[in-house]
């Protein structure tokens, strides 16, 4: 089953993958690989701080890692951590039958959890999250914190979004 985890940076979504996947899943998130890359740079904001020859490396694999584990979604959980997934992704997604899991604790706590644990370049990422947001671009309802659809009750993309959400 494909699990694609969405939400603004500093929202959770690493955390949510952590409480969920189990050995054997297979687990695509951006900020993982560039640490594997390149080790983490506490100065910088920890493994959330990638420039130059480490992001665009780290970006090409992700693609690639996603492009593959797509291949394996029908046998085992795969787990995209995909902050702004454009429509074409979405629509990928999509045609692998993906459930979307929001994770979004509110804008403030996001906003506070950016000026203590992320470089300031995430700021500019969680407003255009929210702006996308509020137009609907997500492609599912916005949870609020752990709320969502974890493994065995989420909602496919494909299908209408809930009109209401139960706190996990």
């Amino acid at each position: 089953m494909l699990y694609v985890v969405t939400g603004p940076p500093a929202a959770g979504k690493s955390t949510w993958v952590r409480e969920h996947a189990k050995p054997g899943d297979v687990v695509v998130d951006y900020d993982l690989i560039a640490g594997a890359l390149s080790g983490p740079t506490p100065a910088c904001g920890g493994t959330h701080d990638h420039r130059g020859a480490v992001r665009d490396v780290a970006f090409r694999a992700r693609s690639a890692a996603i492009r593959e584990a797509l291949r394996h979604a029908a046998d085992i959980d795969v787990y995209i951590i995909h902050t702004l997934p454009p429509a074409d992704a979405l629509a990928k997604y999509a045609e692998h039958r993906a459930h979307l899991v929001t994770i979004d604790p509110g804008h403030d706590v996001v906003m506070q959890r950016i000026a203590e644990q992320r470089p300031s370049t995430a700021r500019a990422v969680a407003k255009r999250w929210y702006s996308q947001a509020a137009k609907g671009q997500h492609g599912a309802t916005t949870a609020t914190p752990w709320q969502g659809h974890p493994p065995g009750t989420p909602h496919p993309l494909h299908a209408p979004p809930p009109t209401t959400s139960r706190t996990w």
